[in-house]
């Protein structure tokens, strides 16, 4: 019995009189995932957020002047936990959505930057969505996930031509003394990783650095220090983008705020655990991209951004840090 799923089991009646609160509570009920079982009877798998979530949901339901109550129980037997799964089943769900991106992405390569971002926003909202109420995962997420991540390598690769793939191996330290007054080259139409580590380069690194612009890598000068693109001096590693790669290279890590910036530029550039500063940053990006900026004048724009998003961070260090006294 102990390997059998515990669930939850809301049975309520929603006020005749209060169209509203019923149609709120009806999409809260379809975002959370919850299977019907019969008109007025829902069922969802049992945790600690799930519990505290419909909980509060059945207060709410009473004050809009419904009836509602919570039930816990453990499926009787396996035959009745697989029954109970398969209402979850979320391959349908998932078939739609690989199905749309089959066909978004034929129509990348018309579509202008700022365009396929709101694409990538759009889809990724879409792919979380139901990932987030996939309580039981098969093969179809696992389609699904593959499908998605090929949407995004696809995306990237027109937003950003010529995007390095992770390599595998050891950043080494190095001496910030050899490169100053350096020439620093990259690929051209600046994205999120390269305008965050070439604000980073002229910053902690090197502050007479002269930044060239790469039509194609293949471009880069000899004596010129190459960075985000396949076979530069600095690109990814081991699954941390170029940011963090030129952070930890010249021991820059530790600089008050530095964790939470990599953060941001790691989930922006491939994905990874939500930060909420993001979403300002690649909206501030974006527009900035749309004026029209030449990636000199994107630099030193977004440059003032990145300035103050790490004193924010720093800031929010030492708060946690007080907290944790």
């Amino acid at each position: 019995m102990d390997d059998l799923t515990h669930w939850l089991l809301l049975v309520l009646t929603l006020p005749t009189d209060n169209a509203t609160a019923r149609m709120r509570y009806w999409r809260a009920l379809k975002t959370k995932g919850c299977a019907v079982l019969r008109d007025g009877v829902y069922l969802l798998p049992d945790d600690e957020r799930a519990g505290v979530e419909m909980a509060e949901m059945c207060e709410g339901i009473t004050q809009a002047g419904g009836t509602s109550y919570l039930l816990r129980f453990g499926s009787r037997d396996g035959a009745q936990d697989l029954e109970f799964q398969q209402l979850f089943d979320r391959s349908d769900d998932y078939g739609t959505l690989r199905r749309s991106l089959t066909e978004t992405r034929k129509t990348l390569g018309s579509l202008a930057p700022a365009d396929i971002t709101k694409l990538l926003r759009k889809t990724r909202k879409e792919f979380e969505a139901i990932a987030g109420i996939d309580f039981f995962p098969n093969e179809a997420s696992i389609r699904a996930q593959s499908a998605w991540q090929d949407f995004v390598a696809a995306a990237d690769a027109v937003l950003s031509p010529g995007e390095p793939h992770p390599a595998v191996g050891t950043i080494k330290p190095v001496e910030r003394a050899d490169y100053q007054g350096r020439v620093w080259a990259t690929r051209q139409k600046l994205w999120v990783d390269r305008v965050a580590s070439a604000w980073l380069i002229r910053r902690f690194v090197d502050s007479e650095a002269q930044f060239l612009w790469l039509a194609s890598p293949d471009e880069c000068p000899a004596g010129a220090v190459g960075f985000d693109f396949d076979g530069a001096t600095f690109s990814h590693i081991n699954g941390r983008v170029t940011f963090e790669v030129l952070a930890a290279s010249f021991g820059i890590e530790d600089e008050p705020g530095m964790a939470g910036l990599s953060s941001m530029v790691h989930s922006l550039d491939v994905g990874g655990i939500a930060v909420p500063e993001a979403a300002g940053f690649e909206a501030v990006m974006t527009g900035a991209k749309q004026r029209g900026l030449s990636d000199d004048e994107l630099l030193t724009e977004m440059s003032q951004m990145l300035d103050s998003l790490l004193a924010h961070f720093a800031a929010q260090e030492k708060t946690s840090a007080r907290r944790r006294r």
